[in-house]
């Protein structure tokens, strides 16, 4: 007996039955593809077969390859997209018709499975055959219709890994072919990232998208000093504000993304303000540990709070020589954190002896 939900659930006789008729159908269809693939027969009606496998199985990545071959076989027999085509009354005989066709395809299966790998890597294949075989136009729309498409994506789901990274190639693709003199995208993926982050604090993909987009934002704003110092106060009373809530871990990841551009060491490709001093620097610290020390007074149980304590207090040591809190505030720092992350014993150990206590 099965249960739902804490409902029991008596199992049907038929259900058994019905599973092992899926599992030979499935079997039977992948046995005819191979067939199919080894006899060379590189047509509509096997990219079909592979249309219908793949609506069961998406992470079969040799199915997603047997596709790319039919295609390309499909490519050679197909006019180009600038000729007329007066004598074939079928769907999909251009080129560009069969990359269409199967951007389309694709689109569902997304929708279902938007984790699935091998469904975003076979799409940005059929694109790059895309920027192989039509006209620049023709490609320019095909990028700005997959950025309507990854926005509606992330809208369903905000923290989708690959769709992040899937819309950082789409725009680096449509700034490519942005005509000379024209603005990048730049202005409008902050906005966007600003938009996100907004709607869940909690995204951490958004704010890694943001932390890749400042530091360009601000050189082709051609920022000078000022508003560079800015930005990075703005960056910095959003995430006190983020951390209200202190075990939002992706806040914390952010604030340490913010103040690893505060070390000297820092590329200076990745940095936001560049001409800070160490005055600077040492009072951007003794901000952040003030305002991280008194989220304690209301939650001493988040180990993230003691642990950018004490890493921000190994930073600013090291700018300085010693540190801005006293031994008793870091040995306390350091006790909560071993009883709140007692199996990270061997990192407590570094950081007492980093910390010289």
């Amino acid at each position: 007996m099965a249960s739902s939900h804490g409902v029991p659930r008596v199992a049907r006789e038929g259900d058994g039955e019905l599973e092992k008729e899926n599992i030979r159908e499935y079997r039977s269809l992948l046995d005819l593809i191979a067939t199919k693939i080894q006899q060379k027969e590189l047509t509509h009606e096997v990219l079909s077969l592979t249309s219908k496998l793949l609506k069961k199985n998406p992470e079969y990545y040799t199915i997603w390859n047997h596709r790319r071959r039919i295609l390309l076989h499909q490519f050679t027999k197909a006019p180009d997209d600038e000729e007329e085509d007066t004598n074939s009354t079928s769907p999909g005989s251009t080129i560009g018709d069969l990359i269409a066709n199967d951007l389309r395809f694709i689109v569902p299966l997304l929708v279902q499975y938007p984790k699935c790998y091998w469904i975003w890597n076979y799409r940005l294949w059929l694109l790059d055959q895309a920027e192989k075989h039509l006209e620049q136009p023709s490609v320019q729309q095909l990028w700005q219709d997959e950025l309507g498409l990854v926005g509606k994506m992330l809208t369903r789901d905000e923290r989708n890994f690959h769709g992040w990274g899937y819309r950082r190639h789409v725009v680096t693709q449509l700034e490519k072919l942005i005509p000379p003199g024209q603005r990048s995208l730049v202005e409008q993926e902050f906005a966007y990232s600003s938009k996100m982050i907004k709607a869940k604090l909690q995204n951490f993909s958004a704010l890694h998208y943001r932390s890749k987009i400042i530091p360009r934002l601000l050189e082709e704003r051609k920022a000078d000093g000022k508003a560079r110092r800015a930005m990075l106060e703005a960056e910095l009373v959003n995430m006190q504000d983020a951390l209200i809530d202190p075990f939002n871990q992706s806040a914390w990841f952010y604030h340490q993304y913010l103040i690893s551009t505060l070390d000297p060491d820092c590329p200076k490709d990745d940095r936001i303000v560049l001409d800070l001093t160490l005055s600077d620097r040492l009072q951007y610290y003794e901000q952040e540990v003030e305002r991280i020390t008194e989220i304690t007074e209301d939650f001493d149980d988040c180990k993230w709070v003691y642990e950018a304590l004490l890493q921000y207090s190994i930073d600013y040591s090291k700018l300085k020589g010693s540190s801005s809190s006293s031994q008793e505030e870091l040995r306390g720092w350091l006790d909560a954190l071993r009883r709140l992350d007692p199996m990270r014993s061997g990192r407590w150990r570094e950081l007492e002896t980093s910390l010289k206590l």
